[in-house]
């Protein structure tokens, strides 16, 4: 294939439009408004495990701008649910600065939706009737979380002692180096070890009720035990779709968002500043609601039955 070539063949790309014409019409018939927010922002992402591409423009230019390009739109689509919006959805490219592989691309396209009213299980029904409609012969169930931890390596993920998290990523030949003492990062590398491997392509999983520590922006059931309500949709062992159950409240969000630049410190990673428009939306009032982000490059490679995301794109630059 010559260099110039798309990195898909032309009948792919043309069921690629058919995917994103179905997530389109869905909406549409859900009365779900279209929105476009900016690429470029002068805020980033302070979340540790989300690195993001720096805009600066090239020194022979008078153009004084630098930014980040965007790795997800949710500030400002939370912005727009501030100013009474209503149910919201956006088909976009992101980016984020890591290697591509079977999996990731570092440009990538997103499809990010909110519903007013909505808890993270009844958008997990929404998730679920708009895969459903577009993989079919999917075999749907839902689990929580610890579940997962206590079948295969007998520990609660809720309650588990760090030591006794970093034994069992050890005894699974999980490196993790500098992130040994980060409690987050050890539950993500186990969750992929137990979760995010060769399963049918038919199994669909909703993982939900995550531990506090991965809370990110999902709202705390108190319990007992404390639990983050969000979901993540797993296909065949590829991870579709990250869900919440959004936190509305702003002196909560301000402490989420110092917290995650503390880690960012522990970890040796800058920090990151809040958006201040993205703080002045919620002080007005975000109102109560459920957001999801679904990584549409891999719906369409499990549509296409393809190998890799960059079987399910025009080009892959990188």
């Amino acid at each position: 294939m010559s260099k110039w070539a798309p990195t898909a063949s032309l009948e792919m790309l043309r069921h690629r439009a058919e995917v994103i014409q179905k997530l389109r019409r869905y909406f549409a018939e859900a009365n779900v408004l279209e929105v476009d927010t900016p690429v470029l922002s002068p805020w980033g992402a302070p979340d540790p495990a989300i690195n993001s591409f720096i805009f600066k423009p090239h020194a022979d230019t008078n153009v004084e701008l630098s930014g980040f390009l965007q790795t997800s739109p949710e500030f400002a689509m939370k912005r727009l649910l501030a100013a009474g919006s209503g149910d919201i959805f956006q088909l976009c490219h992101a980016f984020r600065a890591e290697q591509s592989s079977r999996y990731h691309l570092p440009e990538f396209t997103l499809l990010e939706w909110y519903r007013v009213g909505f808890d993270h299980h009844q958008l997990m029904d929404d998730v679920e009737t708009l895969v459903g409609g577009i993989l079919r012969k999917l075999n749907f169930t839902r689990r929580p979380y610890a579940d997962i931890f206590r079948a295969d390596i007998a520990l609660d993920p809720h309650t588990a002692t760090t030591t006794a998290l970093n034994a069992a990523a050890e005894s699974r030949n999980i490196v993790l180096g500098c992130a040994a003492s980060d409690r987050s990062t050890i539950l993500d590398a186990l969750f992929a070890d137990l979760m995010l491997r060769e399963q049918s392509v038919t199994e669909a999983v909703f993982v939900y009720d995550f531990p506090v520590a991965q809370a990110a922006y999902a709202r705390i059931d108190p319990g007992p035990p404390a639990r983050a309500q969000r979901f993540e949709l797993v296909i065949g062992g590829i991870e579709i779709a990250n869900g919440y159950y959004e936190v509305v409240d702003l002196a909560e969000l301000q402490a989420r968002l110092r917290q995650e630049n503390v880690r960012r410190r522990e970890l040796g990673l800058p920090e990151v500043g809040p958006d201040p428009l993205f703080l002045a939306a919620l002080e007005s009032g975000l109102p109560s609601c459920a957001g999801v982000a679904l990584g549409v490059d891999r719906l369409v490679m499990l549509y296409l039955q393809s190998h890799s995301v960059a079987a399910s794109v025009s080009f892959d630059p990188f």
